[in-house]
């Protein structure tokens, strides 16, 4: 707000003040709302964004992928029922095709629901299904939680899921450790860290991995961070429990 002198005076009198300080308190709340306005909007369209995004990608996996197989299994199974008379031995021969094509289907189709939620984190929760992950690694890997995690945001326990097992998973391959840890603190947000006592020393390049950790606690709001320690290396990210955007 730029205030100008009338003519003649030198500074601002003192019933001018009072009259700019009444009015910079509402100018300043509205402001600040526009300013969130505009970061509510710009919140909206990144979500729409994501979402359009997934979206197109589930209809080319679909489409490319899933679509053809099944129409693969509906022509074999034709086939076979046209010759299952006359020629049993053809007959079990394209039945023997076709159940390998639905095997395929059925990995087509768990592929792209692991893709849109782990379906152990609802079999088993967010711990149970980490420690089945982390049973099929070369690492002993303890898991603890300072609280009971099944209340947890859906949002925000996928995101933990992902970033654990991100983090997990580089510890295997980089690290050479046998061992790895993570902490699951809850309060007024969730902090997951995992830690290694590997070959963590050094500076840590920024590849997929890292990025994409830490692109995944930015979508909610929350930051991650990963690098050496004295003894191996750490992974902490914090995770807010609510993001709530308004329609």
């Amino acid at each position: 707000m730029i205030i100008g002198l009338r003519p003649g005076e030198k500074a601002i009198s003192v019933a001018d003040a009072r009259v700019l300080e009444l009015l910079a308190v509402p100018l300043a709340v509205a402001v600040h709302a526009t300013g969130l306005s505009e970061e509510r909007q710009r919140i909206r369209e990144h979500i729409v964004v994501a979402r359009e995004d997934e979206r197109r990608r589930l209809r080319r996996d679909l489409h490319d992928g899933l679509g053809p197989t099944l129409t693969g299994v509906v022509y074999q199974a034709d086939a076979a029922g046209n010759v299952l008379a006359d020629d049993p031995a053809r007959a079990k021969e394209l039945l023997l095709r076709l159940r390998a094509e639905v095997t395929s289907a059925i990995e087509d189709i768990r592929r792209l629901v692991y893709g849109l939620r782990p379906p152990a984190l609802d079999d088993l929760g967010l711990v149970g299904a980490l420690r089945r992950q982390a049973g099929r690694l070369s690492l002993d890997v303890s898991i603890r939680a300072s609280r009971d995690l099944a209340a947890l945001p859906a949002a925000v326990e996928v995101t933990a899921y992902r970033i654990v097992t991100e983090a997990l998973n580089n510890i295997a391959r980089h690290a050479r450790a046998t061992t790895a840890r993570v902490d699951f603190t809850l309060g007024d947000r969730l902090r997951v860290e995992v830690s290694d006592y590997g070959a963590g020393g050094g500076v840590w390049r920024p590849g997929v991995g890292l990025r994409s950790m830490r692109e995944r606690a930015e979508e909610l709001g929350g930051t991650c961070q990963a690098g050496p320690r004295d003894g191996g290396g750490r992974v902490v990210a914090l995770l807010p429990l609510a993001r709530v955007v308004a329609s």
